[in-house]
């Protein structure tokens, strides 16, 4: 048994402090970022700003959503679409702000290889692999056999760890992008059923800096409740920051809206869920519990209004410490350590 004491840092744990800034207006701030990805090659332009492979948001409809927005922002699609409805998408719209999702399990790994042999199969760029526990052998050498299978031109973006050993380790496996973050979601219970997990802003501030010395880039994912979340994470590092109950409850989400009292909500719910589980494998196997919980947001109608939000959050935040690109906002990021970000008497809102 090991204790560390060095404190761990959450979101809500510091605030951003402002510096002198020569910006006129959030207008003249750039929050698109251009990267070349180490393993594929491939470049990327656009906000890196990733709706989450979660049943509710990594959705069809939310990726034409975000191009029609045209801010260059990607969706990872969740793994559960059939082999012709991803097809026929492929076909019709390209891939270009869309990551296709895969888990370790065969089933999504013929997919995959069924997808790329078919005839949209020379359109795929980017795959996105997850699972709750990237720290298995078996992982990394999943990892390995994708890409091999894949090739050297495919983008990988694969997850979740949360330690800078871990990130070196997939990034030298073939992993262009790793994501981070173990338990900080909304609707996940990993840390409430396991005891595992990382104060997130830590999370992405240490792996950052272990990606970067080889090359690689981070998805910092799970964590962010508010715009200003989004801009510390930024701030920490991360090269992209993955979205799920930021963007959960809209037009987008592809679920049924429920009216109660008079209310309109949307079921939204975590992928290791019990619910996610019935849904998509008929339930939670023997061995293992639900990890996730089920919970009903407000309806938010179309996802530009929460798209505004967040890139006018990010932008502001760029203003206050004189960042005229994205780029540049981690350079010019001094965190404070606070006891209340918030003043909560009219609500938290």
């Amino acid at each position: 048994m090991h204790i560390e004491t060095d404190p761990k840092l959450d979101f809500k744990d510091v605030l951003i402090r402002p510096k002198r800034s020569t910006l006129a207006s959030r207008k003249d701030v750039d929050i698109a970022r251009e990267f070349t990805f180490k393993w594929s090659g491939r470049k990327f332009k656009g906000v890196p700003i990733i709706a989450a492979n979660m049943d509710g948001v990594g959705t069809f409809d939310m990726a034409k959503a975000f191009e029609k927005d045209g801010n260059g922002l990607t969706v990872a699609l969740h793994k559960h679409y059939a082999l012709e409805d991803l097809e026929a998408y492929y076909t019709k719209n390209g891939p270009d702000n869309v990551w296709y999702s895969i888990g370790l399990v065969k089933d999504d790994q013929d997919k995959l290889l069924k997808f790329i042999k078919g005839k949209a199969g020379k359109k795929l760029d980017k795959v996105c692999i997850d699972v709750a526990n990237g720290y298995s052998q078996n992982f990394v050498d999943f990892i390995k056999k994708i890409r091999d299978k894949v090739g050297k031109d495919i983008t990988i973006m694969a997850g979740n760890v949360v330690t800078g050993e871990m990130v070196e380790e997939l990034i030298l496996s073939g992993v262009d992008v790793v994501k981070v973050g173990i338990g900080p979601g909304s609707v996940c219970t990993t840390r409430r059923m396991t005891g595992v997990g990382y104060p997130q802003l830590s999370a992405t501030i240490e792996c950052a800096d272990a990606a970067h010395g080889l090359g690689g880039l981070i998805c910092a994912d799970g964590g962010c409740t508010v715009p200003g979340d989004i801009a510390k994470a930024f701030g920490g590092g991360a090269d992209f920051v993955m979205l799920g109950g930021m963007l959960s409850g809209h037009d987008q989400a592809e679920q049924r809206v429920i009216e109660k009292d008079g209310e309109k909500f949307v079921q939204f719910y975590g992928m290791s869920s019990d619910t996610a589980m019935k849904k998509h494998k008929g339930g939670v196997a023997e061995y293992r519990a639900s990890e996730g919980k089920t919970v009903h947001v407000p309806y938010k109608g179309d996802v530009a209004v929460t798209l505004q939000d967040v890139l006018g959050g990010i932008r502001s935040a760029c203003t206050y410490v004189g960042a005229k690109r994205l780029k540049e906002l981690s350079k010019r990021t001094t965190f404070i350590r606070v006891n209340q970000q918030l003043n909560t008497v009219y609500g938290d809102r």
